[in-house]
């Protein structure tokens, strides 16, 4: 067996069938290869070798010659011209042997060569060429090969390019496989004309590839294009795979019109074809529970994971990580809890992503003891931590009071000189500055970059934010010598100056009296907004109730997932994809490179000018820079609405959501509870109840800084026994109170006279372990005023009944 390799007769003529003429023509190639082994061609005499292409066939065939030895071979038989010519199969022998052994920088001259012989390789030669170039990066000269066979007149179908793509794609190279995309696209569009190169589009495969790279890449615009062309295509459909790669990246794009109805019309197609393989896989549902996640519904995710086991699909590790990380980031703790059991009892072994996941948000959710278990049951189960997971550690210790514990172990992992990195040290620069320690946090820093960890702008702006909190206007000069390498400093330290330079004469772009934030109506209008944000999207929740109010939609009685088929049957195509609300909190930096730096520094001196209680020059500020072109994000809009809500500019606040609504600009928890403080200062708390309502089946979620902000207007306006609800429904979602939520029940039953209750929680706040603080102690004070009071009163009153019984 010569395992694909052609017989030696096949290349033989007739008189080679002669046993005496056979044996001499391989005493010969003995020879030959005899020779070339062991002094080259130098010694080769070219009038006793009788020179033909089955002579040629058999030397490059010699396994016991090195390639080297074979090309000078092959060259030595090409300067005989014209006595011999090298064939097509000679060619493509010498290609196949160089490509193979890596020489593939001699095929270039090959191929000139080939040229000059009007010679022309088959397609899988080529194939083989491209593959090979491809394979050793050298991207360049695989064009040029491609080019070389257009300009041959090659006959070439798509299979050729899929291998191209397929390499391309992998190795980063997005750009070049995309322009070769195009250009087959554009080839295979001629095609009816008869002048095509290609006879057909390339395989799933490649186009499959080619749109993870364009997802991988971030470049939207392209996959859209591409997305687009390959839908008006009639010969073309999409497979499992390449409906699965387009539903996952328009949900992670915030799309999710265009995700459910991919799914629906995957349904619909699963129905019509006769093949049993085509239809939403295990990957097409992790891509929706993820998706549903990412948009903050999360309810939703876990109604089609209840869904997805009774159908024949059962959840592997990557639908337990995404449930777990879903339910961990919208406040969901116990649900997290809940699938974390239910995935170890499943027999998958949660790893360290999973661990981080559930660490995080029992820190968020002030679940210390539950966290540092955990922690303990990771290293237990040889689960390896990461330097995320201590990073969370330390985040969360410092967090929830923990300061000592946070430092100790940041100090411990330095020692080990492991599980450290720039994330550590920026966190524990953070929290030193927010203690106001700005000598041991520059220390810190130059520490830092001793060690070769790169300071970020997120840690040069934590100090640069301490040192305006305590007035040390001059102290930015020092980060030059704290911080010497990179050009970071440098760069801040200009845009402060051309900032102080534009505040003292800001350019006339604006028409005087305009206001900053114009109002469309006011802020009890609010109710009205989030129906309309809402009604932009999918609901999910309100089912019983639109079904009555939309048209009758057929629905398959034998689906095994009638929930997810009617999330995708209510589906709206949105204006913009772009979604609008966002489960992730805005940060003050981004720190996406050149591309958000001015909007970074432009949150970070708004930042430094609202704590100064500075409103005027931050709005000055914001006018500066958005009449520049800079686009302010949420933690922008969210910081200067604020202010407003805190200096009681109700209106000003309103334009401020009215402007994030025509920038199509996200909004996030944040600013739903600005939103509830605003209608709390305006006595508007049963606005407040029924706007958080609206949140949740937007997708949004409560977590603690939210569930304080309800509870206190909700008591500051009387509604006593609602915060009470409030306050144990955040404890039956897992969320531990701090001393905030038992300061304003304490106080808020004090004002009304419940001091039964006002004791309760106060009893209840010393049992969690959760220390008073100087509001506790004033309100402590009013509280016992009030028993004083109440008691007083019982004593006159006992006094007067006493009088009254000694009269009669």
């Amino acid at each position: 067996m010569r395992h694909g390799r052609t017989p030696i007769s096949s290349f033989s003529s007739p008189l080679l069938k002669n046993p005496s003429i056979q044996l001499g023509n391989i005493l010969l190639i003995a020879s030959l290869a005899k020779t070339l082994l062991e002094s080259g061609t130098r010694n080769l005499d070219p009038n006793s070798i009788p020179l033909s292409e089955p002579l040629v066939l058999h030397i490059l065939r010699k396994n016991s010659l090195e390639p080297s030895k074979k090309l000078d071979f092959f060259n030595w038989c090409r300067s005989f011209k014209p006595n011999f010519k090298h064939s097509a199969v000679t060619y493509s022998h010498i290609f196949r042997t160089l490509c193979r052994s890596g020489f593939v920088e001699e095929v270039p001259n090959l191929l000139f060569l080939m040229k000059e012989d009007g010679v022309l390789v088959d397609s899988s030669t080529f194939k083989l060429l491209l593959d090979a170039f491809i394979r050793s990066g050298k991207f360049d000269t695989a064009l040029e090969i491609l080019d070389y066979m257009e300009e041959s007149g090659a006959c070439l179908n798509a299979s050729v390019y899929d291998s191209v793509l397929v390499a391309l794609a992998r190795k980063g190279e997005v750009g070049l496989a995309l322009s070769m995309f195009c250009k087959l696209l554009e080839a295979c569009n001629g095609n009816d004309n008869g002048n095509s190169v290609v006879s057909s589009l390339p395989g799933s495969v490649a186009i499959n590839e080619l749109l993870v790279a364009l997802k991988k890449a971030d470049m939207r615009a392209e996959f859209k294009q591409i997305f687009d062309k390959l839908r008006e295509k009639k010969d073309f459909e999409l497979d499992t795979c390449g409906y699965n790669i387009c539903i996952h990246t328009f949900g992670c794009w915030g799309d999710l019109a265009a995700s459910l109805s991919l799914f629906k019309e995957m349904k619909q197609k699963e129905k019509s074809s006769s093949s049993c393989s085509f239809g939403p896989d295990l990957c097409t549902y992790n891509s929706l529970i993820h998706i549903l996640c990412s948009v903050g519904k999360v309810k939703d995710a876990l109604i089609v994971w209840e869904e997805l086991k009774v159908s024949g699909h059962e959840p592997d590790v990557f639908t337990y990580r995404i449930l777990i990380q879903g339910c961990s980031k919208s406040y969901k703790i116990n649900d997290a809890m809940k699938i974390f059991s239910e995935m170890q009892y499943n027999g998958f072994a949660p790893d360290t992503v999973v661990y981080n996941s559930l660490l995080n948000g029992l820190f968020k959710a002030r679940k210390l003891m539950e966290a540092c278990q955990l922690f303990e049951k990771m290293v237990q189960d040889g689960v390896r931590a990461s330097c995320w997971t201590y990073n969370i550690m330390i985040d969360g210790l410092f967090r929830n009071g923990r300061a000592e514990a946070a430092y100790t172990l940041f100090c411990d992992l330095k020692k080990k000189g492991q599980f450290v990195d720039g994330v550590t040290y920026s966190i524990v620069v953070l929290q030193l500055c927010r203690e106001g320690q700005l000598e041991e946090a520059l220390q810190l820093v130059e520490e830092m970059e001793d060690r070769g960890f790169l300071v970020d702008l997120v840690t040069i702006t934590s100090l640069l934010v301490g040192f305006y909190k305590q007035g040390r206007w001059d102290w930015t000069e020092r980060l030059m010598k704290h911080i010497r390498g990179g050009n970071l400093v440098p760069n801040v330290l200009k845009w402060k100056a051309n900032m102080e330079a534009l505040m003292k004469n800001p350019p006339k772009n604006r028409k005087d009296y305009t206001p900053l934030f114009p109002s469309r109506g006011d802020f009890s209008e609010i109710r009205s907004y989030a129906g309309q944000a809402m009604g932009n999207n999918v609901d999910s929740k309100d089912c019983d109730e639109k079904d009555q109010k939309m048209p009758f939609i057929e629905t398959d009685q034998w689906s095994s997932s009638p929930y997810m088929d009617q999330l995708a049957n209510q589906v709206k195509s949105t204006e913009h994809s772009s979604r609008l609300f966002s489960l992730r909190r805005g940060q003050r930096v981004k720190e996406k490179g050149i591309g958000s730096f001015d909007v970074d520094m432009v949150n970070t001196f708004l930042s430094i000018f609202l704590a100064k209680g500075k409103l005027s020059l931050a709005c000055k500020l914001f006018e500066v820079f958005t009449d520049m072109g800079v686009d302010p994000v949420s933690y922008t809009y969210n910081s200067i609405m604020s202010s407003f809500v805190k200096k009681g500019y109700i209106n000003e606040a309103w334009g401020v959501l009215n402007e994030m609504d025509e920038k199509v600009c996200p909004t996030d928890v944040a600013t739903y509870n600005l939103i509830i403080q605003g209608l709390g200062k305006m006595g508007r708390a049963d606005i407040a109840s029924s706007i958080l309502e609206k949140l949740m089946k937007q997708g949004g979620y409560l977590d603690l800084v939210m569930y304080n902000t309800l509870i206190n207007a909700l008591g500051k306006a009387g509604y006593i026994n609602e915060a009470s609800k409030l306050f144990e429904q955040m404890r039956s979602s897992g969320i531990n109170p701090d001393i905030i939520s038992y300061n304003t029940l304490i106080e808020v039953h004090t004002k009304a006279g419940q001091l039964k209750d006002a004791y309760r929680y106060l009893k209840m706040m010393l049992d969690a372990g959760c220390s008073p603080n100087h509001v506790t102690d004033t309100i402590l004070d009013n509280l016992g005023k009030e028993i004083d009071k109440l008691r007083l009163q019982k004593a006159s009153i006992v006094c007067a009944n006493n009088n009254n019984g000694d009269d009669s």
